[in-house]
């Protein structure tokens, strides 16, 4: 008898079986690249594998419930927990990590503008990372442009906030990461970055705090060496509630 293994079946892909999340991860390996909760990988994602994601995240999903001893089959209401679970968090809550930037279109600074801009207040929608509990806030952002300064639309100040916060983040990393990204798409003179938010992971459950907020803030360029500055915008930025 011969000891050659058996062929593969005809037009069997090496790796079919393998699921989508380890070729993910092994593609982000090889680069080098992390992937903690608050990473974007979607340019490690190859074209309708964020569905085959989504199937996947949902049968894990269900074991989590059949591990709450959770009657799925039988209560009407949980019945689509686990796909609904999934879409919640790939689609909606956590998109930031699995899609692209949003497009801008960068205009040139042609009238010179130079003057203090203030955008908000921007509807923060974000989870932490340590219990998935959401973070619901509002950020202000300052920009103090140059003539070299690249001006973009004021939605589009909404659009990446939307892009940054839509993962698990931890409040103090998420606005460093937002003034990141915007001084490296506008090239300003000077950045400053309020957020405030109520952290449900205090709310609704551990110490059930119900009115504790947190504030933190981020000052770049002249925000930094300029009071004067600093003063004017945080003055300027209505009475937070």
């Amino acid at each position: 008898m011969s000891s050659e293994p058996p062929a593969p079946l005809s037009g069997a892909a090496p790796d079919e079986g393998t699921p989508v999340s380890v070729k993910i991860r092994e593609r982000l390996n090889a680069a080098r690249r992390r992937f903690h909760a608050n990473d974007n990988i979607s340019e490690f994602i190859q074209p309708g594998e964020l569905e085959r994601l989504l199937d996947e995240v949902e049968a894990k999903m269900q074991g989590v419930l059949d591990s709450m001893v959770i009657d799925t089959a039988g209560d009407h209401n949980t019945q689509a927990t686990a796909r609904r679970v999934a879409k919640m968090y790939l689609n909606e809550v956590f998109k930031g990590r699995y899609v692209q930037p949003p497009a801008i279109t960068e205009f040139p600074n042609a009238e010179h503008l130079n003057e203090l801009m203030i955008v908000g207040p921007v509807t923060v929608r974000s989870a932490c990372s340590h219990h998935f509990c959401p973070v619901i806030g509002k950020i202000w952002i300052g920009v103090l442009p140059n003539e070299h300064t690249n001006v973009i639309g004021l939605s589009k100040y909404a659009r990446l906030v939307d892009w940054v916060m839509g993962r698990p983040q931890i409040q103090e990393e998420a606005v460093v990461q937002l003034a990141d990204l915007i001084m490296e798409k506008t090239q300003p003179d000077g950045l400053a970055i309020v957020m405030e938010a109520s952290h449900f992971c205090m709310s609704w459950r551990g110490v059930r705090e119900m009115d504790s907020k947190m504030i933190n803030s981020v000052m770049r360029g002249v925000f930094l060496t300029n009071p004067t500055l600093r003063r004017e915008f945080l003055a300027l930025i209505p009475r937070r509630s």
